[in-house]
C-alpha cells in the first residue's frame, strides 16, 4: 500500500501524522511511504530523517493525495484537503465530526473511508488514540489557564499556587477522566486548591486514592457545579462523550455568578466545547472575554508542544496504521472490533451513530459498512 502523509495546514498546527519511526515500520512491512516536504519540521523532523528510513519526499500535498491509498494525518482535513480526497481512499486521522456538519458533508461526498482516531476503542473501554493527546492537553490546561489568569492577559491577576500568607487559586476540573486526571496532577503540583467533579463514584474513589487528600472530589450535579464555579478562579472543562458533541455544562447566564477575570479552559472544544460561550480559538489568538470571564478554547492544544505530541501520537497510532496497510481496511476492521469503532464514514454513508444524532443525519452500523 502507498501511505501518504501531508503537512498539516490548520493554523498553528505543528504536529505531523507520521514520525520517521512509523515510516520505517511501514517501509519494513513492504509499503511505500510518501511525505510532503517539510511536513515534520514543526515537530523537529527533517526530510532527511524520513528519506533515511526509506520514505520518499513529494513537494506538494496534491501529489500526496493523488497517489496515496491511505492518508495519515493529525487534524481533521481542511476544506482544501477534503476536495482532494477520492472514492476508495482511506483517511486515518482525528475527525471530530459531531460539531462540524460542513466537514461531515464533504467527507460523505468524497466517497472515502474515514477512520477517526478519537473513536477507536480498546478492551477496557478506553480510547487509546485519543488518550495520549488527552494527557498532553490535560497537562497543558492548568499551565495555559495560569497564563490566562495573569492581569496582562485579562485575568484576575491570581497566582495559581499563592504565596505564604496568600491563598492559592481555586481550580475546578469538570470530568475526572484522562484529561481531568492529568490536569489535576499539574494543578496540584502548582499548589492550587483543586476540586474534580465527576459522576462516577468509582472514578472519584480512584482519584481520592491516588491523590491522597491533595484534592477534593465532588459529584457533578448542576447544583454542585453552580456552587463550585461561583468561587473558582479557573474552570477546566474536561468532559467527553466519545464521538458525540460535548454537553454544555456552564451557561452564559452563569458567567455572572463567577469572579470577574476568572478563566475557563475548554479542553472539549474539539467536540464543540462544554461551555455555552465557547468558540474555537488558535494558538495565535487563544483568549477572548465574555461577560468579564476569560475563555481559552484552543482547538489543538497539543500542537503547542508538537514534538512531544507527535511522538506520543505516533506510538499509539502505528499498530493500527500498520494493520490497515497490511490487511486493507475491511479485513483489519473485521479482525479488530475496536478499530471498527473508529470507522465514521464509508462510501457516502455515516457509520457512527453519535455523530448522526448530533447532526440529525442517518447512519448505519459500522459492521454493515464491511458489506458495502
Amino acid at each position: 500500500m502507498k501511505i501518504g502523509c501531508p503537512k498539516e495546514i490548520k493554523p498553528q498546527e505543528f504536529r505531523v501524522g507520521m514520525t520517521p519511526a512509523a515510516a520505517q515500520e511501514a517501509v519494513n512491512n513492504g509499503h511505500e511511504v510518501v511525505i510532503e516536504t517539510n511536513a515534520g519540521m514543526g515537530a523537529g523532523f527533517t526530510d532527511a530523517d524520513y528519506t533515511a528510513v526509506g520514505a520518499k519526499i513529494l513537494p506538494t500535498a496534491s501529489e500526496i493525495f493523488a497517489t496515496a491509498d491511505m492518508i495519515v494525518k493529525v487534524k481533521e482535513p481542511q476544506a482544501v484537503e477534503r476536495k482532494m480526497l477520492r472514492e476508495g481512499q482511506i483517511l486515518f486521522t482525528y475527525l471530530h465530526l459531531a460539531p462540524d456538519p460542513e466537514q461531515t458533508r464533504d467527507l460523505l461526498a468524497s466517497g472515502a473511508t474515514c477512520i477517526a482516531y478519537e473513536t477507536v476503542t480498546d478492551r477496557s473501554g478506553g480510547l487509546p488514540l485519543l488518550a495520549p493527546m488527552s494527557e498532553v492537553a490535560g497537562r497543558l490546561a492548568p499551565q495555559v489557564g495560569a497564563w490566562t489568569l495573569q492581569k496582562a492577559n485579562g485575568g484576575r491577576g491570581v497566582l495559581l499556587g499563592g504565596v505564604p500568607g496568600v491563598r492559592p487559586a481555586n481550580v475546578v476540573i469538570i470530568g475526572g477522566g484522562v484529561v481531568g486526571t492529568a490536569a489535576a496532577r499539574v494543578a496540584v503540583g502548582m499548589g492550587a486548591n483543586v476540586t474534580v467533579m465527576d459522576r462516577s463514584i468509582p472514578r472519584m474513589s480512584y482519584l481520592d486514592d491516588i491523590f491522597m487528600g491533595r484534592l477534593t472530589s465532588q459529584y457533578s450535579s448542576p447544583a454542585n457545579l453552580a456552587e463550585q464555579i461561583a468561587t473558582a478562579d479557573m474552570v477546566i472543562g474536561a468532559v467527553l462523550i466519545p464521538g458525540a458533541a460535548a454537553p454544555k455544562l456552564i451557561s452564559r447566564a452563569q458567567l455572572a455568578t463567577m469572579k470577574p477575570g476568572a478563566a475557563l479552559v475548554d479542553v472539549a472544544i474539539d467536540q464543540g466545547g462544554c461551555f455555552e460561550t465557547s468558540r474555537a480559538t488558535t494558538h495565535q489568538d487563544p483568549v477572548y472575554e465574555v461577560d468579564g470571564i476569560m475563555h481559552y478554547c484552543v482547538a489543538n492544544m497539543p500542537g503547542a508542544v508538537a514534538r512531544t505530541s507527535t511522538i506520543a501520537l505516533g506510538n499509539a497510532t502505528m499498530p493500527f496504521m500498520l494493520a490497515l496497510a497490511n490487511k486493507g481496511w475491511k479485513q483489519a476492521c473485521s479482525d479488530n472490533p475496536h478499530l471498527l469503532n473508529g470507522l465514521n464514514i464509508h462510501a457516502g454513508k455515516l457509520t457512527y451513530e453519535a455523530v448522526g444524532a448530533a447532526l440529525g443525519l442517518p447512519s448505519i452500523p459500522a459492521a454493515d459498512a464491511l458489506k458495502i
